[in-house]
């Protein structure tokens, strides 16, 4: 895998092409001597669950269908890149708000996985924090923004691999695998 770095030819305080690796971590400008640590950016991702509608009982994820590429097509969980002067929290309570219409009550982080996002063709490192997240009226959920739709699919359904970006993969299954232990903050 190529290295981050591989994509800053550049000094971006000065524009030199005098701009080296200085360590693993960094790149160093050789005229002005400015050091450019290359650091993950910050993503948020939604669990939001209600009682299942079913006289079954237990209890439904929402989900997204992706209306964009990446994976365009594929299920996805509310969330998306955190906005500069914003927390976390504020980031995955907006982005909830932009895909679905929902408000976010309170939120509670669950876990982090560190992804990489291709985004007009430039690979941006992530770091993706999960989140549970409680509103108060679920039946006011409706696709919106990058979203194409908005499903309900009760849990024991949920297939980690019907999900598009590997990180969603991942965070889902860890859920899933700890789905007991989560739902005490719902």
């Amino acid at each position: 895998m190529e290295h981050p770095f591989s994509q800053f030819h550049y000094c971006p305080k000065c524009g030199s092409a005098h701009f080296v690796e200085n360590n693993a971590k960094s790149k160093k400008c050789l005229d002005c001597g400015f050091v450019y640590y290359f650091n993950p950016s910050a993503a948020t991702v939604a669990f939001i669950l209600r009682p299942a509608q079913s006289p079954v009982g237990g209890f439904e994820l929402l989900v997204v269908r992706r209306g964009k590429e990446p994976a365009k097509g594929t299920l996805d969980l509310p969330g998306g890149f955190s906005d500069l002067y914003e927390t976390s929290e504020e980031g995955v309570c907006r982005e909830v708000k932009e895909e679905t219409g929902l408000e976010v009550g309170e939120t509670h982080f669950l876990f982090s996985i560190p992804n990489q996002y291709l985004y007009s063709n430039f690979l941006v490192h992530t770091i993706d924090m999960f989140y549970l997240c409680n509103v108060a009226d679920t039946t006011l959920a409706h696709a919106m923004d990058d979203a194409a739709e908005v499903l309900w699919i009760p849990i024991q359904d949920v297939s980690p691999e019907d999900f598009g970006l590997h990180s969603i993969k991942q965070g889902v299954e860890k859920f899933l695998a700890n789905f007991p232990i989560y739902i005490r903050y719902k």
